[in-house]
């Protein structure tokens, strides 16, 4: 019989609600909860610390062509999941918990709730039963996957953008 051994994390940072950890066999950091939170309780107030035209793989989409680094720093370990615990607001600069979060879990967010165009796409084996595979940005996506999470202003307003255009060559 196959026993599953759990990953074993070194911690490399602690903030009070969440700590970073990394994964000592692949050494991948992640940021987990050390409190519990709600569904729409507000984690965490974040602001940019660089704005920049094009993304790279630490960046937050705020606008077309304004990418912004996360402060306070360690909210970029915040990895992705087709199964999201938190959402980053955008608008109101605020990580929120999407459902209740407990202590000792993994903060996740469906990365294209963000992202348009990733300049890194890459496959995920989050293990959700909503997996959607191949991660590259809300542009990529069909529009039956948006239902199911929570998106930013930005995203929203392009998703309605690529609708109205549809709309005009139909």
């Amino acid at each position: 019989m196959d026993l599953l051994t759990p990953t074993a994390y070194q911690t490399i940072s602690n903030h009070v609600f969440a700590e970073v950890r990394q994964n000592i066999t692949n050494d991948q950091k992640a940021l987990f909860a050390l409190r519990s939170f709600n569904a729409g309780d507000v984690i965490a107030d974040f602001s940019a610390g660089t704005i920049s035209p094009d993304p790279t793989y630490l960046t937050v989409q705020v606008g077309m062509r304004k990418h912004i680094t996360l402060q306070p720093e360690f909210l970029q370990y915040i990895n992705h999941n087709c199964d999201p615990n938190v959402f980053f607001n955008t608008t109101t600069m605020e990580l929120t918990a999407l459902r209740e979060i407990l202590p000792g879990e993994e903060f996740g967010f469906f990365y294209p709730s963000t992202e348009w165009r990733m300049t890194q796409s890459f496959d995920c084996y989050c293990g959700s039963i909503h997996c959607i595979g191949k991660i590259c940005g809300a542009a990529f996506l069909p529009p039956d996957i948006f239902s199911r999470y929570r998106l930013t202003d930005f995203i929203q307003q392009q998703l309605a953008k690529r609708k109205r255009i549809a709309r005009k060559v139909a």
